[in-house]
């Protein structure tokens, strides 16, 4: 598991709306937890303490010393940066951070440090949409939604969400979207070289099939592992996109955690975060735990 949850805080009660979730991650994974706090040269007020928010993370340490080991850290520095490097520092660190910002229609967006730390960091990454409400005692999760599409990389999530689903008695929902979109209508025959193709409905049915399969077999590998609460789904996309139907079942999930992978490598070998992660990371109201397939 993780040897260190490392929480970026700001002072604010948006950046606290993690606490919860790295409360209820501290106790089941029984890892200790790195509260952070960066001043940003660039915006500290003249002649003011460029070191602030000690006594800020001593408050917020109190909280924490009945469920783990808790440490303060304090830098001066980019606060993206500074959170890419020292959850780089130590292997096994897993990042808890809340998203931050409203756009001119209040929606959430996502707030530009923790849109540096989510596309530079190499590490795993706990998002949490900050909302009104106590930032007080544990998250209480009940289920966790884990979309596959059928890649190794995307499977690189199970033996994480395993381990979490076993630690915090989670059920785990696995999750494929299949998009109509590539199939075309449903009834139609399609002219390819002068020759038809497969009636479109059949194509449909047949996919479904494969993918029925696929996860079944991926569920009774995690029912192996004794984790008994193990189902799949199966859904359909149009025009919204595999993020949309992934959030619409998250949110009709109580209590859920998304947690899944990111796909492929830039040139220089940092991560290019998959579009539908992207997409999840954005609009989501639940917590995502993002995994950075090795």
């Amino acid at each position: 598991m993780y040897s260190k949850i490392l929480v970026p805080l700001d002072g604010s009660r948006f950046s606290e709306r993690v606490l919860p979730y790295v409360r209820a991650f501290a106790r089941a994974i029984k890892a200790p937890v790195e509260l952070l706090y960066v001043n940003d040269p660039a915006r500290l007020a003249p002649f003011s303490s460029p070191m602030q928010g000690g006594e800020y993370l001593e408050r917020v340490a109190d909280s924490f010393h009945a469920i783990a080991a808790v440490k303060q850290t304090v830098e001066l520095g980019d606060p993206a940066g500074t959170i890419v490097d020292l959850a780089a520092a130590q292997t096994g660190t897993l990042v808890a951070m809340t998203t931050h910002g409203y756009s001119g229609t209040r929606r959430w967006l996502l707030g530009s440090v923790a849109d540096k730390v989510l596309h530079g960091s190499t590490n795993h990454l706990l998002l949490v949409r900050p909302a009104d409400g106590d930032a007080g005692g544990e998250a209480s999760l009940k289920t966790m939604v884990v979309p596959l599409d059928g890649s190794v990389l995307a499977e690189k999530v199970l033996p994480i969400a395993a381990e979490l689903a076993s630690r915090l008695t989670l059920e785990i929902v696995l999750v494929r979207v299949l998009t109509r979109l590539y199939f075309g209508p449903p009834d139609t025959i399609l002219p390819l070289f002068s020759q038809n193709v497969f009636n479109q409905k059949e194509l449909w049915a047949q996919a479904s099939a494969e993918v029925d399969e696929y996860l079944a077999s991926k569920v009774e590998e995690l029912r192996a592992q004794e984790l008994p609460h193990v189902s799949s789904l199966l859904l359909e996309s149009s025009a919204g996109g595999a993020a949309a139907e992934i959030i619409d079942l998250a949110r009709k999930t109580p209590a859920n955690l998304v947690a899944m992978s990111t796909h492929g490598r830039s040139g220089v070998g940092r991560w290019v975060l998959g579009s539908v992660t992207e997409r999840v990371v954005r609009y989501s109201n639940d917590p995502v735990l993002v995994l950075r397939p090795q």
